[in-house]
């Protein structure tokens, strides 16, 4: 269970600790008893080159585009927000073009280092906001922050992102809301996390109601758009009440950068690209690698 939370759902060992109600050194000498009992196996692998990682990703995914970065070891996310910047870099944005960013741990990471300017441009959530005190779900603080490091204007979306069904119309009633989710038709460019299925996430993660955690088919989600590995949408509960953009508004952006990094998320990757609910994507050598492998193993079976 200790790896599964470590590696998989990707906790520190302190926050396992706290999870646990045990020490972070009792976390620690049970991830290298794991390593030594050979239940978790790290293995050093040669990685084949960025650009030709990138060419097979593009052709194997029927991507547009996609931008690969070398890191040593685990994924850091920061270093994400190069090849975010080479692949917005292609999108051709110019003042008055309207950039949506979603949310999650990689999504944050990316819009609070450096990006490139885009002077002029208009930055909107993706989807409305939800009520969690994590840092990974503040959705308008990240357009807040993309705006600022491209030179552009922030337009916030001051709704939650899963309304009741009494609610919703309200809310998207509000000029100022209105104004927001008006500009999800006028997407030049998208910035979104690709989420692991809630089997391999921790609840506290995912924020999931429980209707999202028994959907045991998905492979992952884009903003709420659940998935299997086939590409297939899933229909929950709460597809219809969502406030934020849907599957079409997403397949009509001429570019949505998916940004991802753990090999973990290889399924989700591949779901979220069979999908179209990306058109290109931001990772790392490794996952990049891993993807890769579980298209071919799809493409055998």
């Amino acid at each position: 269970m200790v790896a599964k939370l470590h590696y998989e759902a990707e906790l520190s060992q302190v926050d396992i600790a706290k999870r646990l109600g045990v020490s972070a050194a009792t976390i620690s000498r049970l991830l290298q008893r794991a390593r030594a009992e050979g239940i978790v196996r790290i293995e050093v692998r040669d990685l084949a080159a960025p650009d030709e990682l990138v060419r097979d990703l593009t052709s194997k995914l029927g991507l547009k585009a996609a931008a690969v970065v070398e890191t040593p070891g685990a994924p850091m996310l920061d270093r994400l927000a190069e090849p975010v910047g080479e692949l917005l870099g292609q999108a051709a944005l110019k003042p008055g073009s309207t950039v949506a960013i979603g949310w999650g741990r990689a999504v944050r990471a990316v819009v609070e280092a450096k990006l490139p300017s885009f002077a002029g441009v208009r930055v909107v959530p993706a989807t409305g906001g939800m009520q969690q005190h994590a840092p990974h779900f503040q959705v308008n603080e990240f357009v807040r922050f993309a705006a600022e490091r491209f030179g552009g204007a922030p337009h916030f979306v001051h709704a939650p992102y899963l309304p009741s069904a009494a609610t919703r119309e309200a809310f998207l009633a509000d000029p100022a809301i209105a104004e927001g989710v008006g500009l999800w038709d006028h997407v030049d460019a998208a910035l979104v996390g690709i989420g692991l299925p809630h089997s391999k996430n921790a609840p506290d993660a995912s924020a999931a109601t429980p209707d999202e955690q028994a959907l045991g088919d998905a492979a992952g989600d884009v903003i709420r758009h659940y998935f299997d590995a086939a590409g297939r949408l899933i229909e929950w509960e709460g597809e219809r009440r969502m406030i934020a953009m849907s599957a079409t508004q997403l397949r009509r952006v001429p570019l949505v950068i998916g940004v991802a990094a753990g090999e973990n998320k290889a399924i989700a990757i591949l779901g979220a690209a069979r999908a179209r609910l990306i058109s290109a994507l931001a990772t790392d050598a490794r996952t990049a690698e891993a993807v890769l492998a579980r298209a071919e193993a799809r493409k055998s079976d």
